[in-house]
């Protein structure tokens, strides 16, 4: 028998529905429970690496997964120039296993969406319009609020509610994401037919100007720069006049940003919760426990699988004990940290313009570090 009969999960992201999913199978009785008052249609593209693909094969939404996306095995470097000149066709390592794609890009919202029917196939619970309030743990079960005036009680609250989680802030931990000093453009636009996978070019205007295709049909191409104040409403016009130094594909992306292109602007932030990622009957993972900016492409995969090896722990133990946290702990701190450093690291080399770094030896060795199963 698991350890926990009744759980509350806060937030339906990708981690939250993950762990509801691998619960509500082992026959735990699972509440998702989100603020939004409905499911979230819009966002922009997402790259998930191998070891990301591995959790959604565990999930069962492989299949889903993969006719929704667009998967590849190599990864492209070209010159910042207007020929867009290819330097180097690399072969990328797959961290979740040879008969698994590299890496697969996909629109954010269908993998929500497939996240979120096999929750709910499996028989977990989705409470829209749910902002927990007030989260009380007695020692023996959590009993949470909500600002509609509702209550529940569970034998575990798990907060996967995000950068700026309620919960997090709720249990005490401080902690909070902080600006790297980079900051990203991101347009969701129709495909190239050269796009085939994920190519970066590293200088130029930006720090970095890359596109990872989403789909037949899609891609999200994405500018770094150093962050500053910047207006969505002006993500066509700045986009344009940052990519004109690029060529290649960038010519064609070019002219389909003013074309009804889904433009957004953010900053790269990062944290880590160093200590235990719960207290008592509530515990943070995803976003929540930890975040980087997307230099190395991990952040969902670092979501799924905390979820994953959650899920795991208290399925196979049959009480909640202080063991179960510090296996939790002993397997997902050492891994987030490695890879919250090595994103914030290849940033700051950026920033820096140190010209010199090891970059394909942090990668390997972060690569190598992953494809071994969390």
């Amino acid at each position: 028998m698991a350890a926990v009969q009744r759980v509350g999960i806060v937030g339906a992201g990708a981690a939250g529905l993950a762990a509801a999913i691998l619960l509500a199978e082992a026959g735990v009785e699972v509440e998702v429970l989100e603020k939004a008052t409905e499911p979230q249609t819009l966002g922009s593209g997402i790259t998930l690496q191998g070891n990301a693909l591995r959790i959604l094969r565990t999930l069962g939404v492989w299949e889903q997964v993969e006719a929704k996306g667009y998967g590849f095995s190599t990864l492209v470097l070209r010159a910042p120039n207007p020929d867009g000149t290819v330097l180097a066709v690399l072969e990328d390592i797959k961290t979740g296993g040879d008969d698994l794609p590299a890496t697969l890009g996909m629109y954010r919202p269908d993998l929500t969406s497939i996240l979120r029917d096999r929750a709910e196939d499996a028989g977990a619970t989705i409470s829209y319009g749910k902002a927990v309030t007030v989260m009380t743990d007695d020692g023996g079960s959590v009993t949470i609020r909500t600002a509609d005036g509702g209550s529940s009680r569970y034998d575990l609250l798990i907060g996967a509610d995000g950068l700026h989680s309620a919960v997090r802030k709720a249990i005490g931990i401080n902690e909070e994401p902080q600006p790297t000093g980079m900051g990203i453009w991101r347009a969701f636009v129709e495909r190239p037919e050269e796009v085939v996978r994920t190519d970066l070019t590293y200088g130029g205007p930006c720090f970095i100007a890359g596109y990872c295709p989403t789909g037949p049909n899609t891609i999200y191409a994405y500018l770094v720069e150093k962050a500053q104040e910047r207006r969505h409403e002006d993500g066509p016009k700045v986009m344009t006049e940052l990519a004109a130094a690029y060529g290649g594909p960038w010519n064609e992306i070019r002219s389909n940003l003013d074309h009804g292109a889904r433009i957004n602007y953010t900053w790269f932030t990062s944290h880590l919760v160093e200590g235990p990622w719960n207290r008592g009957r509530i515990v943070i993972i995803g976003d929540a426990a930890h975040s980087c900016p997307p230099t190395v492409a991990q952040g969902a995969a670092m979501a799924l699988e905390d979820a994953a090896v959650l899920a795991e722990l208290l399925i196979a133990a049959d009480h909640v004990t202080e063991t179960l946290w510090k296996e939790f702990a002993d397997r997902r701190m050492e891994r987030a940290t490695a890879v919250v450093r090595a994103s914030v690291q290849l940033g700051q080399w950026m920033l820096d313009g140190v010209r010199d770094a090891d970059v394909p030896g942090l990668m390997n060795s972060l690569s190598t570090t992953l494809k071994e199963p969390a």
